[in-house]
């Protein structure tokens, strides 16, 4: 391959890497998954992994366990580690929860006891960076957006048809 056509494959790479927006996605206990801790000394390990880590909106949570659920309660039922109506419920051995806005979100087990024995835990996802705008800025905003979506697709287009130019020409 011509040094020239290196190049503008790396230029396109690179292009392709700034149109697409992150999230990070977690596992919850890591290896472990989302289970009762083992010992009373572990009982803030959730909360402990929880403050080792920074969330923002749109991260997304993976919790993976068997015979166990995960609630999204509040914070008055997350102390009591009870709760009727939980705001979110999962029983699936695999459940995958999207941190939707910023703030404190309360997990709990549903299973009788766990939450007592410490399979709890508080995330805190962080404000974006940037201030609140008006309702005039947000529809500037919104306007904006709908011809950077056009720019982009088409602009993605073209990447594309210029990557395939140079893997066949």
């Amino acid at each position: 391959m011509e040094p020239s056509k290196v190049v503008l494959f790396f230029f396109l790479l690179s292009t392709f890497q700034v149109l697409f927006v992150t999230c990070m996605k977690f596992e919850v206990g890591g290896k472990n998954g989302w289970e009762v801790p083992k010992s009373k000394n572990d009982q803030q390990m959730y909360n402990q992994w929880a403050s080792d880590n920074r969330f923002k909106v749109d991260d997304t949570l993976h919790f993976n366990y068997t015979k166990d659920s995960v609630l999204v309660v509040t914070k008055d039922e997350y102390e009591k580690c009870h709760s009727a109506h939980p705001i979110f419920f999962s029983n699936h051995g695999v459940t995958v929860f999207t941190l939707d806005r910023p703030g404190l979100f309360y997990f709990i087990s549903g299973v009788s006891g766990h939450c007592e024995r410490g399979q709890k835990m508080i995330i805190k996802v962080l404000e974006p960076a940037s201030p609140p705008q008006s309702a005039d800025q947000n529809e500037q905003k919104n306007d904006a957006a709908v011809a950077m979506a056009t720019i982009s697709s088409a602009t993605l287009m073209s990447c594309i048809m210029s990557f395939v130019g140079v893997l066949f020409f």
